[in-house]
């Protein structure tokens, strides 16, 4: 075919994923993380990565390397962008396209984590990472909260009935900063996703504050203005 000296005679790069998964526990937000199992700087703290096969697709990819690092499947990641500084990684030219998923840690097989070498460390505790690790993490991070900023997440991170109070601090550690209560409930409240049910939760406080959930319909209403201002 005409076209086969042209595919020929074109640079050869390397593909590859890497997962950055972000878990919610006890009000924090928290990275998982493996030591580099190979060279170059093997044993340093880094995000899942490994490379695309010949016949996957990048989404794939990236839940293969999840689940055979981690043990983790049934996560929905979303792409980042790609990352592809020609000396990103000592080695060889690997372009890289990250995936980001944020889950709710105890929802999951945390005993099967720790079997395969990762560990979850507190964003405010996360060593130093290799390569450009540490940029991907941002960036996920940032795509994380502006995905928050335009949907009302916690579905899937909270009880089915939970608190304002709950939803805010969730929130907080999305943004990792603390959010006025007052506007946050009135924005909260104006989109109409959730419904306000009759039970009250008297842990945080002796009055009580009244318990909410996500109406039925909320992936139809969700999305379609601004939550939080970033």
């Amino acid at each position: 075919m005409q076209y086969q000296g042209h595919y020929k005679n074109a640079p050869k790069h390397y593909l590859a994923v890497d997962c950055v998964i972000f878990g919610y526990e006890s009000y924090e937000l928290k990275l998982l993380l493996h030591k580099r199992p190979i060279e170059p700087q093997i044993g340093g703290w880094s995000l899942m990565g490994g490379f695309c096969g010949e016949k996957e697709a990048l989404e794939t990819a990236a839940n293969r390397v999840l689940r055979q690092s981690t043990g983790l499947k049934d996560i929905f990641l979303e792409q980042v962008q790609a990352f592809s500084v020609p000396d990103r990684d000592p080695a060889a030219r690997v372009i890289s396209v990250p995936f980001y998923a944020l889950i709710r840690i105890d929802k999951h097989d945390a005993g099967k984590v720790d079997e395969m070498g990762a560990t979850w460390c507190s964003l405010d505790e996360v060593p130093e990472l290799i390569f450009d690790h540490s940029e991907i993490v941002e960036k996920a991070k940032e795509r994380l909260q502006m995905k928050a900023s335009l949907e009302l997440v916690g579905k899937e991170l909270l009880p089915d009935e939970f608190t304002l109070t709950q939803l805010r601090r969730l929130y907080e550690a999305i943004y990792q900063r603390e959010l006025d209560p007052g506007n946050f409930r009135k924005k909260v409240l104006g989109l109409n996703v959730l419904e306000r049910l009759n039970t009250k939760n008297t842990e945080e406080s002796k009055k009580g504050a009244f318990n909410y959930r996500f109406r039925p319909n909320s992936d139809e209403l969700n999305g379609h203005e601004r939550i939080i201002k970033i």
